[in-house]
């Protein structure tokens, strides 16, 4: 027999039985009682229940709860959550002063016990519900839309990460490899949840799963036929520089034995509620371990990457860390001559950007200009005293190096926009893994090429202003120098 006790919930007894035990009974009726309380009565009720059926039973439905809530219902339970069932400052100052006085392991678990908020514990018993978790991880994604406006949110925002920091750890994710049997499901997922690289329709993700294509994904047990991040790789002969033979639907298909290269040519993140929570270094490295196991030929990994925030970076001539005017005029001093002819504009830098309104009818005279100001994009320009772009951080801190400049490698409309169609290649070498990160996490040294060293030295002296500063590190994996 099965007592339908609120949305989604049925809990069963033993059929032989004419009713319900009598503990079984009262918490039914705190139950049913507790339909009519608000969220704020719930939490607490969750909060103060021992039983452990009982909590999941509360905790389903609170989520029901929650879910029944309209936006500006969320927000007052976000603000209620946050303002009162946050850390309790005053006893965490007197546990903080007993173990200031007295360390020991008892006043150690009293000071751990005072700084755990609450709220904390509240997510740790929704999260013992059916879907738990996948409330959890929409409830953050939500958070994080309203932070900008509300940040008095940013406290449960960091509990939430702060757990699925621990949720999320690479010990307990799966790493699948997707084809084109995978479950239809699945598959949709990708098409929607490709942030890169668009992938129009069935056709295109059928050839992104050829026998010369590799797609693999996490997934984590809580969040079934829910990937978390996904890498695209193409199995080719060569280093690739440019996209649309990728994406070319038609492209001839290469046997996997013959290529020698894995180029990873997209990386997405699914689950907009684990943002700030690191997963592709991890899928990287035990990709390239997978894939040399699969086929012993592979001698080379690499990416081919876009520079998401390159067109915007050169624009912004007020950073005094990025592209000045001066550093622009000087970065185009050796192709200034042609670049005023094509513009007919007698200053190299109006020249540069007039050229830039229609880059690909300008292709041959933008090419090495454009190559030399990525390169410093790349190496030199900081916001904050850090790298600009996101791609190139998250690459060399994985312990990849940057190995190639590609103009035009994407002209597709997307790719002209973000960065003048420009892509790079960042090579990993899995003998360099430790050493570069280390390097570039310690001191922020960058790790390029033999082949790009020597326009690296001509980019660093450039950029220096009148006055010297310091330029930044760059050092080339064979002859380990530095600038």
């Amino acid at each position: 027999m099965a007592i339908e006790t609120g949305s989604n919930i049925g809990v069963s007894f033993d059929s032989a039985r004419k009713e319900p035990p009598r503990f079984f009974r009262r918490f039914l009726l705190r139950l049913r009682q507790s339909r009519d309380k608000e969220p704020r009565a719930l939490c607490t009720q969750l909060l103060s229940e021992r039983g452990e059926a009982s909590q999941t039973v509360l905790a389903q439905e609170l989520i029901s709860i929650y879910e029944a809530l309209n936006d500006e219902q969320r927000l007052e339970f976000f603000e209620m959550l946050c303002r009162e069932f946050g850390t309790n400052e005053a006893a965490l100052c007197d546990a903080a002063g007993d173990y200031q006085r007295s360390p020991s392991a008892a006043t150690y678990q009293l000071l751990a016990a005072a700084m755990e908020s609450p709220r904390r514990k509240l997510f740790l018993r929704i999260n013992t519900a059916p879907h738990g978790m996948q409330t959890l991880v929409a409830m953050r994604e939500r958070v994080g839309r309203l932070l900008k406006k509300h940040p008095e949110l940013g406290p449960l925002d960091a509990d939430l990460k702060y757990l699925f920091c621990l949720w999320f750890n690479r010990g307990f994710l799966r790493l699948d490899r997707i084809g084109w049997n995978t479950s239809a499901l699945i598959l949709e997922k990708l098409i929607d949840y490709e942030s890169v690289h668009e992938i129009n329709g069935w056709p295109d993700l059928r050839r992104r799963l050829a026998p010369d294509r590799r797609c693999f994904a996490f997934f984590h047990p809580a969040l079934a036929n829910e990937p978390i991040i996904f890498v695209e790789i193409a199995l080719t002969k060569d280093l690739v520089g440019e996209l649309d033979p990728l994406l070319d639907l038609n492209a001839p298909v290469l046997a996997p034995e013959e290529a020698e290269t894995a180029v990873f040519y997209s990386i997405s993140n699914c689950l907009d509620g684990l943002r700030g929570i690191s997963f592709g270094n991890f899928l990287i490295k035990q990709v390239v371990v997978d894939l040399g196991s699969e086929l012993p030929g592979l001698k080379h990994y690499s990416t081919l990457s876009p520079l998401p925030r390159f067109a915007s970076a050169l624009r912004d001539n007020s950073n005094a860390e990025g592209f000045t005017r001066g550093r622009i005029s000087r970065l185009l001093s050796e192709y200034a001559a042609r670049l005023v002819q094509e513009a007919k504009t007698p200053d190299s830098v109006d020249a540069l950007f007039h050229l830039l309104k229609d880059p690909l009818t300008h292709r041959d005279v933008l090419a090495k200009p454009l190559h030399r100001l990525a390169l410093a994009y790349l190496t030199q320009a900081r916001v904050k005293d850090h790298l600009v772009d996101p791609v190139e951080r998250f690459h060399l801190s994985n312990g990849a190096r940057l190995e190639r400049i590609n103009t035009f490698g994407n002209a597709r409309p997307y790719g002209l926009s973000d960065s003048f169609g420009i892509m790079a290649n960042y090579r990993y070498v899995p003998e360099e893994f430790e050493e570069n990160h280390e390097r570039f996490v310690c001191d922020g040294t960058i790790r390029v090429s033999t082949q790009l060293l020597q326009e690296c030295r001509t980019v660093a002296r450039l950029w220096l202003e009148p006055k010297p500063a310091k330029a930044h590190a760059i050092v080339v994996r064979n002859s380990r120098e530095q600038l």
